[in-house]
């Protein structure tokens, strides 16, 4: 058994990937960058992807289900191990890749925490201000956080909605489906 044990997936492995990948679509709209929206760096695409898993993240682990939890943390594992393959694919030395994933590590729960505490309190507000500071690096000024974080402020809390109907049935089997953003020109 020892072996074979190297070959066996994890439990919820294949679903994991596939919500991972669903949130990695949908952070990539391109409604999401441009002049009016997120830096389009890497930072940027990041925090974007960070978002979405997270809010799916949110929504698993709060289902009542045991393996909500379970699925939530194989799709954490899915991202970190992307994180991974990423950046040795863009030629970051195997020394380095760990510190830089732990870092990476560092930041999305961070923000996790930060967005879940705005959702829980649905709080448009701090969630904006915080999409203001880790999004695009900079405290909203005394007039509020600028109008592109309120958007995507609106985005989070339409996903967290739109998730929250969805039954953990359709996610084991890697199925999620997340809202289309707003263009800039349509929001308000």
């Amino acid at each position: 058994m020892g072996l074979f044990a190297l070959f066996r997936r994890k439990p919820h492995e294949r679903s994991g990937f596939a919500l991972y990948g669903a949130a990695v679509a949908a952070a990539r709209n391109p409604r999401f960058f441009g002049p009016e929206g997120a830096p389009d760096t890497l930072d940027g695409r990041f925090d974007l992807v960070g978002l979405h898993v997270a809010l799916l993240i949110r929504r698993l682990r709060t289902d009542p289900d045991p393996r909500g939890a379970a699925l939530a943390q194989a799709v954490f594992d899915a991202m970190f191990s992307d994180m991974d393959l990423n950046l040795r694919e863009m030629g970051v030395s195997d020394l380095a890749v760990g510190k830089r994933v732990r870092r990476m590590w560092e930041a999305f729960h961070g923000r996790a925490r930060a967005y879940e505490a705005a959702l829980e309190a649905g709080d448009r507000a701090a969630l904006a201000a915080a999409l203001t500071r880790n999004v695009w690096r900079r405290e909203p000024g005394p007039e509020g956080p600028p109008a592109a974080a309120l958007r995507l402020a609106d985005h989070a809390m339409g996903v967290a909605a739109a998730l929250a109907t969805q039954d953990l049935a359709a996610f084991l089997r890697g199925e999620a489906r997340f809202p289309i953003p707003l263009e800039a020109s349509h929001a308000g």
